[in-house]
């Protein structure tokens, strides 16, 4: 496959300037945690717009997209924005807010990846590497939004079809807004959306009032932490290939089933049933010892566990990392159901006390999350949500053909959940070694039979 070419480079600012009452966002402890992570990055694949669909539009394809997103921008302001790094001279500790006034606006690259197809992307075993080029800021810190954009968008063209990238700073925006946002832009772009009909994003952290006091002071000690991490920025990260399996409804009940009834219960939910399965089939084909540790790290949406309930609308983060860990012989020896009530109780106890706990210790004791701690030891991680309304993203020609993912925050044994294409399936983007993917492939436990892999026809060659 050839390299990308890049034609433009555009900064895309909203047609209004927004209010003088929400021009500065303070960060909570749910956004401030994920300083030292990379960015959200998530992009949509379509076919490329036929010449009547084309025509509909208003002016070229790149040029309605940019349309509409500054439109988008009239809705989601703050994603304009610049972060900023505050000074307090009189405590010596540092605030971190988005900045909504004199707008930087959000960057919007045009490119081209000449020779390259819909099939070239789609049909091979493990996701080709071009699609990493498909993103903007790689491997940039959220910390680094005080000088770069909140929001990069990148529109590469292919020889038949289209690839829509979003990279987001994840201290401003969760996968909930994210996807509200991209929903919100397709809908304005393809005309089925007017923006004054929207239900508004919620902006602002006047739910935490009576819980912490904003905003929050980092003292000098934990800011190191943020430039330790930038300065650890591992160049010997080992070989990974990423693969996308896909989980049929049918096959998901089956899983669902088993898990219950070994657990004589009616509690463990279809994604709880997934992950039980997958962490088993990582675990079995990394071959490790039967007392060695083993941890599942969850990413948890905490909206609902609020009280009272934290708005969908709202934009930013509500998210807490919740983990599960035993060893390796206790999770296969007891298999899925137990695996799967391990991880379903450990996202029960993630509640609205839990959450009060969690944001009073946070700023006595500022922690930031880090790659680098996932890096080392037999750990997985998901994030991502099959919830996410990711196949009904239509620009005005058509849903798109599937969802990948960027380099962002990726290491051996990260595990990116999607709705799959199908009501009621799941698509799972796995990271991992390419000895762990074959070992899975070959897994003597039924995991071929209870996957739909539209690849699994293919023999592994590698």
């Amino acid at each position: 496959m050839t390299n990308i070419r890049f034609l433009s480079t555009t900064t895309v600012r909203p047609t209004e300037s927004p209010s003088e009452s929400t021009l500065r966002i303070e960060l909570t402890p749910w956004d401030l945690q994920l300083l030292a992570v990379d960015h959200i990055q998530k992009g949509l694949l379509f076919l490329k717009p036929t010449p009547s669909q084309e025509n509909k539009l208003k002016g070229s394809v790149i040029d309605h997209l940019k349309t509409s997103l500054s439109r988008t921008l009239d809705i989601f302001y703050p994603l304009a924005g610049r972060l900023v790094k505050a000074e307090n001279d009189d405590d010596k500790t540092t605030s971190f807010f988005v900045d909504c006034n004199n707008l930087g606006g959000a960057e919007f690259v045009h490119a081209v990846a000449n020779g390259v197809t819909v099939a070239d992307i789609l049909e091979p075993l493990y996701v080709p590497d071009i699609v990493n080029s498909f993103f903007l800021m790689n491997r940039v810190l959220n910390c680094e939004g005080v000088s770069k954009p909140l929001l990069a968008v990148q529109v590469t063209e292919l020889v038949d079809g289209i690839f829509i990238s979003c990279t987001l700073n994840h201290s401003v925006v969760d996968g909930t807004s994210f996807w509200r946002f991209f929903n919100t832009w397709s809908g304005i772009s393809t005309g089925s959306s007017d923006p004054t009909s929207q239900s508004p994003p919620i902006i602002g952290s006047g739910f935490l009032d009576g819980i912490i006091n904003l905003p929050i002071r980092i003292p000098f000690q934990f800011q190191r932490n943020i430039e330790i991490h930038e300065e650890e920025r591992s160049n010997t990260c080992p070989p990974l290939k990423q693969r996308v399996f896909h989980f049929s409804k049918e096959k998901i009940q089956q899983l669902k089933a088993k898990a219950n009834a070994e657990m004589s219960t009616n509690k463990i939910s279809s994604l709880q049933a997934v992950l039980a399965h997958l962490w088993r089939s990582v675990v079995r084909s990394r071959r490790l010892n039967a007392d060695e540790e083993v941890s599942y790290r969850l990413l948890v949406g905490m909206r609902k566990r609020l009280q009272p309930p934290l708005p969908e609308e709202y934009l930013g983060n509500a998210i807490l990392a919740g983990n599960v860990t035993t060893t390796a012989g206790d999770l296969l020896e007891h298999g899925l159901g137990w695996a799967a009530w391990q991880i379903n109780e450990m996202i029960a106890s993630q509640n609205a006390k839990e959450i009060k706990k969690y944001m009073a210790d946070w700023i006595k004791t500022p922690k930031f999350l880090t790659v680098s701690d996932l890096l080392i030891g037999n750990k997985l991680a998901t994030g991502s949500s099959p919830r996410f309304n990711v196949y009904g993203n239509d620009f005005g020609w058509g849903r798109p053909l599937a969802v990948r993912s960027g380099v962002g925050n990726k290491f051996d044994g990260k595990l990116t959940v999607f709705p799959g294409p199908e009501e009621g399936s799941i698509d799972f983007e796995a990271c991992l070694s390419p000895e762990t993917l074959l070992a899975m492939a070959n897994d003597a436990e039924p995991f071929r039979l209870l996957v739909s892999d539209k690849a699994s026809n293919k023999r592994e060659k590698e």
